[in-house]
């Protein structure tokens, strides 16, 4: 009788993550994801189901994984503005690691009601925490007072994604720093 081979299932989706990360549902075909995870196309199946309910996980934990981190940073210092510039920061930092959550709404909008509600979940997190903080930052006069958190927050994750995608295209760091004070000034 066959032995079933054990593996990790974390390492295994951290894998299938990074396949997905860099060529999107469309572009991964099962062969690369068995390779990346290192698990026969069996396993795969067996523990995760097709591709599309493994990318759905992908997508949950990513996005999971990416909004813990901006609220670390945004929880960071004790002035709130200097907490959104680290979140800011750290933007930059990653930023020419693909981000699944934007190609992933790149790739299917709102046409998927299992991913819509993945990106709605992550969005209301990191958007209560960064509206909290712009909130505080206005209090203490250290962005401006004319425009609500609402919009500040709206567009400074609007900035997040143009920073990403521009460092896929080939945007050096210092063109992607310009792009986060270009950001940070606007809400001063």
């Amino acid at each position: 009788m066959a032995r079933t081979k054990e593996f990790d299932k974390e390492m295994a989706l951290d894998a299938a993550i990074g396949v997905f990360r860099e060529h999107g549902f469309d572009g991964t075909s099962t062969d690369m994801l068995v390779r990346a995870m290192k698990i026969g196309r069996q396993s795969l199946y067996d523990t995760f189901g097709d591709k599309w309910k493994l990318y759905c996980l992908a997508v949950e934990r990513y996005s999971t994984e990416e909004t813990n981190a901006h609220l670390v940073m945004l929880r960071k210092e004790p002035r709130a503005v200097d907490s959104i510039q680290a979140m800011m920061d750290r933007v930059v930092e990653t930023a020419e690691q693909a981000c699944l959550g934007i190609s992933s709404i790149c790739e299917f909008g709102q046409s998927r009601a299992e991913l819509t509600h993945i990106y709605q979940t992550a969005d209301r997190r990191l958007t209560h925490a960064t509206r909290e903080r712009l909130d505080e930052a206005q209090a203490a006069g250290d962005v401006t007072g004319t425009l609500s958190s609402d919009e500040m927050a709206d567009f400074l994750f609007a900035s997040v994604a143009g920073i990403r995608i521009a460092a896929r295209s080939g945007a050096s760091r210092k063109q992607l720093k310009s792009l986060e004070r270009l950001a940070l000034r606007a809400i001063e």
